[in-house]
């Protein structure tokens, strides 16, 4: 079966400058490989297709020059490049001995910026190479003398400010492991990650920002040490200008100004290529988030190729991508300074009241090159009517775009409001690999609604029922051969059946993602939306995504969710749940332009059986709809069984998708008494 899609733009939308793209750092690797890697399938270093089949099909030979090619600084020298190809275990580069941090260190210039600090308000700082260096220096020193060694839990409770980015540096720099989340999670849900991890210290701050409001968090920060018996001490950062007076944790504290304030040396412990480096979670849909160990060489190396390759960044560049700690683009963003490349942070809403356009304003007054966010937030602004072009975007060469479907809607509006030549890079991805499966490169056309291509050394494939690779047909989204990122293992997952079964037992041998995807004849690749919560009215797959994509265009709709709900009596329900923007109210003329909108942008299997206003749509903390989520609760599935308190970013729409689903099933059957909690 096949998902019926809108019919994809024959012609590239953006085909890629020809300029950019020879002079871009993938063409310059690509060179290089033909040269010294034995790549003499690659004619053209802008003939992306041709590197991508080399970098898939010579799989050590691709990596090896990756390490090469990137000059990556080892201790020891690795045995060899891949270790048995099987999944889960496949070994990388073993022998050798290397530390994240030493490289996100080595190649930053002494008295250029590192970091720029941003928040909503407008304001910032900057910390140059020569200043970072010493404050990892410092607090590596700090928790040094906590206790902290090699293979020890280190976690932040921490806004996006550079305090995390330090302290997660001098964490990995001493072999120890780190882990963080932001500080609107409530300390219980901080607690259920974090507790996990028997951590020995805790950095937290005092509060964050968003949305003009200061978010005093000393009291939640306390409760979150209390939780947490294993702490030897707590760093307590005044990022806010709070007092840290009493009460305070019951353990030993050190002020954050003491940790980072020390002349030290900068000592880096030396680890294998596969030694835990950060502990990432899952969004906790079900049960407690799981723990997802990255190593330091895969991590680095993957974030090498996404970064210096795929976004082209390196000295001089700036990287503005608008993330939380909590989601797995803060370590991405990150590992800009591998790269040699200036990151920023941002601690706030993206899209404040006060000032929406507040991002195009930052990144035009410090010429950032790469700019990254969501496809919520780009539908946003264009219905508030945002033009970015007001301010002065000319540095910006890409914007970035995850975390969800990117409606083909958005690329002309890019190009009509942020600049005509901006390369709009949607790429998608995930926490368990730390990096993107798919997405776009300087020598990448860009379709309309399309991701340009797989990521190189990414093995991907559309898989029909039958396991059999499909093109231009809908199919569950694979991976068929091992990347560095690939987690090491599951926190608290000895014999590593749980990570085993969330990913192989589909395919044996290949990774099953959980994502519908097309992979086009032109070699673009289109996501549809999760494959557990795919459509399927009278035995036709459809996808959700193609139409939150058509409704969400319409002015009159803030967001859109549809799910697909099997019941008991055999039947299927397929409601379509929107927001209706401010003003507006659902009628029956709006419905019916729903309706035709549906029927005419994708088809006419789409249209839904029931539109229904609903105050807001649930996500993940990341920006994730909850589409299987909320088919359960209208299933009828104790919310307690269905959502983790801690997985959703509006905990009262649970109760709200739950009584709505009870009031279906009493009207379809008035004599049946249930309870509805």
């Amino acid at each position: 079966m096949t998902i019926p899609h809108a019919t994809p733009i024959p012609a590239p939308f953006l085909p890629p400058d020809p300029h950019a793209a020879a002079g871009s750092r993938i063409a310059d690797f690509a060179r290089w490989a033909a040269r010294h890697q034995g790549a003499e399938t690659i004619q053209d270093p802008t003939d992306y297709q041709a590197l991508h089949r080399w970098s898939v099909t010579d799989l050590e030979g691709f990596w090896a020059a990756v390490w090469e090619y990137f000059d990556i600084d080892a201790t020891a020298p690795y045995e060899r490049v891949l270790a048995g190809e099987t999944m889960p275990g496949a070994r990388w580069f073993p022998g050798a001995t290397l530390n994240y941090a030493h490289h996100a260190l080595r190649n930053l210039h002494p008295d250029a910026p590192a970091i720029t600090a941003l928040d909503e308000t407008g304001a910032g700082y900057e910390i140059t190479g020569r200043q970072l260096r010493a404050q990892v220096a410092s607090v590596a020193a700090t928790l040094r003398d906590l206790g902290v060694g090699p293979g020890d839990r280190v976690v932040g409770y921490l806004p996006n400010t550079p305090h995390a980015v330090i302290a997660f540096l001098a964490t990995a720099g001493l072999g120890a492991v780190w882990s963080v989340c932001g500080q609107d999670y409530a300390p219980k849900a901080a607690a259920d990650r974090f507790a996990q991890l028997e951590p020995a210290v805790l950095i937290t701050a005092d509060g964050y920002l968003f949305n003009g409001t200061r978010h005093d968090r000393r009291t939640a920060a306390l409760e979150l040490a209390d939780a947490l018996p294993t702490l030897k001490a707590t760093v307590l950062v005044d990022h806010l200008g709070l007092a840290w007076s009493a009460p305070r944790p019951s353990g030993p504290t050190v002020a954050w100004e003491d940790a980072a304030g020390r002349t030290e040396p900068l000592g880096i412990t030396p680890v294998p290529f596969d030694h835990p480096l950060w502990i990432v979670f899952s969004s906790g849909t079900t049960g407690l988030p799981k723990g997802i160990v990255h190593g330091h060489g895969g991590v680095l190396l993957e974030h090498l190729k996404t970064l210096g390759l795929h976004t082209d960044l390196g000295p001089g560049d700036r990287l503005l991508w608008y993330t939380t700690t909590h989601w797995m683009m803060w370590n991405l963003v990150v590992s800009t300074l591998l790269t040699g490349a200036t990151t920023c942070t941002y601690d706030g809403s993206p899209a404040p009241v006060a000032r929406p356009d507040v991002l195009w304003e930052l990144a035009a007054r410090h010429k950032v090159t790469v700019f990254g966010t969501s496809p919520q937030y780009l539908l946003a602004m264009a219905k508030l009517g945002i033009e970015p072009a007001v301010h002065d975007l000319s540095a910006i060469r890409a914007i970035g775009c995850t975390g969800s479907t990117l409606p083909a809607s958005a690329y002309p509006w890019v190009r009509d409001h942020v600049g005509e030549g901006v390369q709009l890079a949607s790429t998608s991805g995930g926490t368990d690999v730390v990096s993107a499966f798919a997405g776009s490169a300087p020598t990448t056309p860009v379709w309309a609604g399309e991701l340009s291509a797989p990521n190189l050394g990414v093995a991907l494939a559309a898989y029909d029922g039958a396991g059999r690779p499909v093109v231009d047909q809908v199919g569950e989204l694979v991976v068929t051969r091992p990347m560095p990122s690939m987690p090491l293992r599951f926190w608290n997952d000895p014999d590593g059946s749980r990570y085993r079964d969330a990913y192989f037992t589909a395919y044996p041998g290949a990774w099953r993602h959980g994502d519908w995807i097309t992979i086009t004849g032109h070699g673009s690749v289109i996501v549809h939306g999760r494959s557990d919560a795919t459509l399927n009215r009278n035995g036709v797959r459809l996808g959700s995504a193609d139409i939150h994509d058509v409704v969400e265009r319409l002015p009159e709709i803030t967001e859109a969710l549809v799910i697909g709900a099997e019941e008991p009596d055999g039947g299927y329900w397929m409601p379509l749940f929107v927001v209706p923007a401010p003003g507006v109210t659902l009628d029956d003329a709006l419905r019916e332009k729903i309706r035709d909108a549906i029927r005419t942008g994708v088809s006419p299997r789409h249209v839904p059986d029931e539109i229904l206003a609903v105050p807001a749509i649930p996500h993940t903390r990341t920006g994730k709809k909850l589409e299987v989520p909320v088919k359960r609760l209208l299933q009828g599935a104790p919310a307690e069984q269905v959502l983790h308190p801690s997985a959703v970013d509006n905990p009262d729409l649970v109760a709200y998708f739950a009584g709505l689903g009870a009031e279906r099933r009493q009207a379809r059957h008035p004599h049946t008494v249930e309870d509805a909690s």
